[in-house]
């Protein structure tokens, strides 16, 4: 489990009707490998004028819904190894909240860790972290890795190498993977159109039972 990339889906206070923020994950051996065969796909499938965009992501409005899933198959033979974390907007704690507003910077940290922790135990001798670069709410981006790196490392081997980056999804192939994932595990969850077909496509690559809801009774989505 060399590398580990992620991204999200939705906002923390309800937009567009969405009632859920969802946070993906995924693993693969080869990194360089992935992120050329998306390039690559992307480069060969999509409309003339869509190729030399730097990034094309999942919830652009003009992808053909025929496209959508057929580079969502694509992603699932990368042998991508996903989990996943999701929650409700109305169950995020008010613990999350100072004078009524939301703590946005702290609640996706923490959001964050408990994904990670998914990962764990882990034996490779590295564990390397990269996420999308967003704006953190009273909270700096080394104080982002800070406060991941506590909570992460009582769980490594003692000689492991821990590295965790906020990177520009623009410049990295991957980290729009980890957004396509999202985006679909979103659809799906908030059972729009394409929802159910989404799902099943990615279903054989999730890791476990199901994706972990979070501020709320354990439960996983139902895989059978």
């Amino acid at each position: 489990m060399p590398h580990i990339f992620l991204d999200e889906s939705g906002q923390f206070t309800k937009h567009n009707h969405e009632e859920y923020f969802v946070i993906a994950s995924f693993t693969v051996g080869e990194p360089r490998r992935i992120a050329k065969g998306f390039r690559a796909w992307c480069r060969s499938h999509f409309p003339r004028k869509m190729r030399d965009q730097s990034e094309i992501k999942w919830s652009a409005s003009n992808i053909p819904d025929e496209l959508r899933l057929k580079t969502l198959r694509q992603i699932s033979k990368l042998d991508v190894r996903i989990r996943f974390a999701y929650l409700l907007h109305q169950n995020i704690p008010r613990d999350y909240r100072q004078k009524n507003k939301l703590q946005s910077g702290l609640l996706y940290t923490n959001i964050v860790g408990e994904l990670l922790t998914e990962w764990l135990p882990n034996h490779d001798g590295e564990f390397r972290v990269f996420c999308d670069r967003r704006r953190l709410s009273k909270m700096s981006e080394a104080e982002f890795k800070k406060v991941l790196k506590a909570r992460l490392l009582p769980s490594l081997q003692r000689d492991t190498i821990l590295q965790i980056e906020m990177i520009d999804s623009t410049f990295t192939a991957n980290i729009q993977v980890a957004d396509w994932i999202a985006g679909a595990l979103a659809r799906y969850l908030e059972k729009r159109p394409l929802g159910e077909e989404c799902y099943q496509i990615l279903k054989a690559n999730i890791i476990g039972e199901g994706g972990k809801e979070l501020f709320n009774e354990v439960r996983v989505i139902d895989t059978d």
